[in-house]
């Protein structure tokens, strides 16, 4: 007898799996149609007060430049090749109220403030009304058409080589990230608390985005529950760490700035370290967890004389392979990011004890390791809830085969 038997030998069988497949389908057209409601009304209809306030009396236009008058900059090699000194700007400027106006502006260059502009170079201009008039000043160039072409081509990409199932990502993560600047932030600046709203966010998110990908079936739900699992428990370890090693919110870079609009908005920063590792270990334990789920699934798909202790014992040595290159990612990922920050404390040489008991040394070790254990503990969470449900999956078919 073949041990790679398949499912569908039977009439009533063959049913069953069409009618689940009907059932599958309409509840993931449900569930797109919802995603995409949310997406539109978030993007389009919910007002956003703190997007609109910004500062006070100032707005950003975009100018194109449309002659250099004079430059006296010169090439500085002590800042590798950095361009130091000024240039006299005629700019025309291609929105707003005073659109098609040409003025000249004064272009100052330094190792830090360094907009170098050419004829045709497109930048974007802060005007800071005052009653007298508007003041127009250089603020940065103008990076639309190179950030929206890359984002253009990551989706072709995706829906190129994904197909479908790209589509379906893109969609769950668009999803997310307007969930995350439309709802959570807005919800997080009035002063919510933080960490209940991110992980209610995080459950519907992984959940949408889940039912997106591949519907409701034995994969998504292994999938989604060992994602929630393993991100709570990145959050729970952040917590305890930060409790016990006195570190909150208030040690991040953005502290300051974050008290002053916490006196005006209400903003409860105490607990944003916790809700950033929560975010941030999100994608890489829904990796894991897919990987997981799936993988359990083919081999009992393959050969479904397997027992649940064995469907475990291989999801288990699937997720060994996986977690070390999870964990890496993200320790390597917030490793990255504080990249400039290493070479600094490096040029100083400060010592090891001092270099390791500092707030921003502590914050990143946190984020890693707290991220890195929510993977390793998502691999047995999913391999034991994804072998259960393939088991008994098993069963029930056989049963209904034997019926028939």
């Amino acid at each position: 007898m073949s041990s790679t038997k398949k499912y569908g030998k039977s009439p009533k069988l063959d049913l069953h799996v069409q009618n689940f497949r009907k059932k599958d389908q309409t509840i993931k057209g449900i569930t797109l149609a919802v995603a995409c409601i949310i997406i539109i009304a978030a993007g389009f209809i919910i007002p956003n007060e703190a997007m609109q306030n910004g500062e006070k009396g100032v707005v950003y236009y975009k100018g194109k430049v449309m002659q250099v008058q004079e430059d006296t900059t010169v090439v500085d090699e002590a800042t590798e090749g950095v361009r130091r000194g000024s240039q006299k700007l005629l700019i025309k400027i291609t929105e707003g109220p005073d659109k098609g106006k040409i003025i000249a502006l004064d272009n100052y260059l330094s190792a830090l403030y360094n907009i170098y502009a050419k004829e045709g170079t497109k930048l974007v201009l802060r005007a800071t009304m005052y009653e007298e008039g508007t003041n127009y000043s250089i603020y940065n160039y103008d990076r639309t058409t190179v950030l929206y072409g890359f984002v253009v081509l990551f989706i072709l990409v995706l829906c190129v080589i994904g197909g479908k199932k790209g589509l379906m990502a893109l969609l769950g993560l668009l999803f997310t990230l307007l969930a995350v600047i439309r709802i959570l932030l807005p919800l997080l600046i009035k002063g919510h608390p933080a960490v209940p709203i991110t992980l209610l966010l995080i459950i519907v998110t992984t959940i949408i985005s889940f039912i997106l990908l591949d519907g409701i079936n034995k994969k998504t739900i292994a999938a989604a529950a060992g994602t929630i699992a393993g991100v709570v428990v990145s959050g729970g370890f952040a917590y305890v760490a930060g409790m016990i090693g006195h570190i909150s919110g208030f040690q991040m870079e953005e502290a300051e700035s974050l008290l002053l609009i916490a006196g005006t908005e209400g903003i409860k920063i105490k607990n944003l370290l916790v809700c950033g590792v929560l975010i941030a270990s999100l994608g890489a334990v829904m990796d894991v967890a897919m990987s997981i789920a799936s993988s359990i699934h083919e081999l009992q798909e393959v050969n479904h004389t397997l027992s649940r202790a064995e469907l475990f014992h291989s999801g288990m040595n699937i997720g060994k392979d996986a977690m070390g290159t999870m964990a890496n990612t993200l320790i390597l990922a917030f490793t990255g990011s504080s990249l400039n920050l290493l070479l600094m404390i490096y040029s100083y040489g400060i010592p090891y004890s001092q270099l390791i008991n500092t707030d921003i040394i502590a914050i990143e070790i946190i984020k890693g390791i707290a991220g890195s254990i929510g993977i390793v503990l998502t691999v047995p969470f999913v391999a034991f809830v994804s072998s259960r449900i393939e088991g008994y999956s098993i069963q029930h078919h056989n049963k209904i085969e034997a019926a028939s």
